[in-house]
């Protein structure tokens, strides 16, 4: 009897502990399952993040659209026009030092200037002004005036062409300044084709390189150092001037300059 419980016995707890082992492998297989399924979506995510960091992209921004206006634009003001190659390079003139006034020998000089608006011919008093007539001849035999832009045109009623700066600001010159002033009108009057010596305000040993023509007669008030050098005077072109006038100005700057460029291509002395 004994061992019939005893079979007995060992006979149920067998059924127990293969229930027990059945439960055990069918929780883990739920937990397999789960825990499979989590791996598998972290995998789609993971994957997703690498992409978008690999690839760099970010979202493209939206275009804006063009808003319709009723406002008519503004009329653009007119700019220079360039007719001719220019070099506006800062240049020496003369290695750098003031020709000697007796250069200019006394005499009258003739020049032409080949612009690209037409010829001017002039002719340099080198009685009257031999520094400045001895400056301008040495320059422009050495080319120093050429292929420059006449970068300011002052319209009536001082009616002015300024030319000689090589970088056509202004500013340029030819790596020095002189004075004095040399055959200054007395009564501040410029007549119409007087070529004379531009300078800064006030300081009568700052000429260089830069000169204007006169279009018109023009009043020009003397400063504290007085008025300017005129050292020639227009024989020819003065027609070429007057239509340079003509066409107007445009503002470059703080300066009022001729509508269509003015370029000195090369000029001529003799």
């Amino acid at each position: 009897m004994t061992s019939k419980r005893e079979r007995e016995y060992e006979r149920r707890r067998l059924e127990r502990w293969q229930e027990r082992q059945a439960r055990s492998r069918a929780q883990r297989h739920r937990r397999n399952v789960i825990v499979g399924s989590v791996v598998g979506g972290l995998a789609v995510v993971g994957a997703i993040v690498l992409a978008v960091t690999l690839s760099g992209n970010e979202p493209a921004a939206p275009v804006p659209t063009a808003t319709a206006t009723t406002t008519a634009p503004a009329t653009p003001a007119p700019t220079p026009t360039p007719t001719s190659t220019i070099d506006t390079t800062a240049r020496v003139g003369n290695g750098g030092v003031l020709p000697a006034a007796s250069l200019a020998e006394g005499r009258t000089w003739t020049a032409t200037l080949t612009t690209n608006r037409g010829d001017i011919a002039v002719e340099l008093d080198g009685a009257a002004a031999p520094q400045a007539v001895a400056n301008f001849v040495t320059l422009a035999q050495q080319g120093f005036f050429d292929q420059t832009k006449c970068h300011r045109l002052v319209p009536a009623p001082m009616s002015l062409l300024q030319c000689g700066d090589p970088t056509a600001s202004g500013f340029g010159g030819p790596g020095y300044t002189w004075g004095p002033l040399e055959n200054v009108p007395a009564d501040n009057v410029y007549k119409a084709g007087d070529i004379a010596m531009a300078r800064a305000q006030d300081d009568g040993s700052s000429m260089g390189s830069q000169f204007f023509l006169v279009i018109a007669d023009s009043t020009i008030s003397a400063d504290q150092a007085g008025g300017y050098t005129v050292f020639g005077h227009v024989t020819s072109g003065m027609d070429v001037l007057t239509a340079i006038a003509d066409a107007g100005t445009v503002t470059v700057g703080d300066v009022t300059a001729p509508v269509s460029d003015v370029i000195i291509e090369g000029v001529q002395t003799q």
